[in-house]
C-alpha cells in the first residue's frame, strides 16, 4: 500500500512538471508567433472595428488623431470611414500609434494584394477628380491630386502644384 501511494504521488509529481513545461512551450511559442505578425496584419484582421490613430504629434498638428471605422486595408495603407462621409487613407508607415485593433490577424497578404500599394489607391482618387486635404508632417495642403509617381504625388489647387512624397504623406482625407 505505502509503495502505491509513493508511486502515485511520483506519478503525480512527473505529471505536473509534465504539465509545466508544456506551458512554458506553448507561452514561448505563442511570443515567436507574435513577434512575426505586423502591423498591417492587425489591421487587415480588424476591418470594421472602429479605430482612434495618432499620425502626428498633436501639439504640431491639431488634425493628427483621427478616429473612424476600418473599411479597407492593404499592406501600405488603410480606409476609415467617418459618420460624416468623410474617408481618410492612412500610409502605413505614417501611424505613431493605434487604438481598437482587434486580437485577431490576417492571414499573409497575397501577391495582388501586396501589389495594391499607396500609389494604387492614390491614383483611384486622381481618376475621380476628388478634392482632397493632404496632412503633411510639414502642414495641410489641399486641391486634386493630378499625377501620381512612384512615390510621389503631385497635389493641385488653382494654378500651382505642390509635388510631395509619399513618405510626407499623414493622410489623405477625402469626401
Amino acid at each position: 500500500m505505502r509503495w502505491e501511494l509513493l508511486f502515485a504521488d511520483l506519478e503525480a509529481q512527473l505529471e505536473a512538471a509534465r504539465t509545466a513545461a508544456t506551458r512554458v512551450d506553448v507561452a514561448e511559442l505563442t511570443r515567436a508567433e507574435r513577434s512575426r505578425v505586423r502591423l498591417a496584419d492587425r489591421l487587415r484582421g480588424s476591418l470594421g472595428c472602429e479605430l482612434r490613430v495618432l499620425v502626428a504629434d498633436q501639439s504640431v498638428h491639431p488634425q493628427g488623431m483621427v478616429d473612424g471605422r476600418l473599411v479597407d486595408a492593404a499592406v501600405e495603407w488603410f480606409l476609415l470611414a467617418s459618420g460624416t462621409g468623410v474617408q481618410l487613407l492612412i500610409p502605413t508607415p505614417a501611424v505613431r500609434a493605434v487604438r481598437g485593433l482587434a486580437t485577431r490577424v490576417a492571414p499573409e497578404a497575397g501577391l495582388v494584394e501586396r501589389r495594391l500599394g499607396l500609389g494604387h489607391v492614390l491614383r483611384a482618387l486622381a481618376r475621380d477628380r476628388v478634392g482632397v486635404q493632404v496632412l503633411t508632417d510639414a502642414g495641410v495642403l489641399t486641391g486634386r491630386i493630378d499625377v501620381v509617381g512612384a512615390d510621389h504625388l503631385e497635389l493641385t489647387e488653382g494654378a500651382a502644384s505642390w509635388v510631395v512624397p509619399f513618405g510626407a504623406v499623414r493622410f489623405v482625407r477625402s469626401s
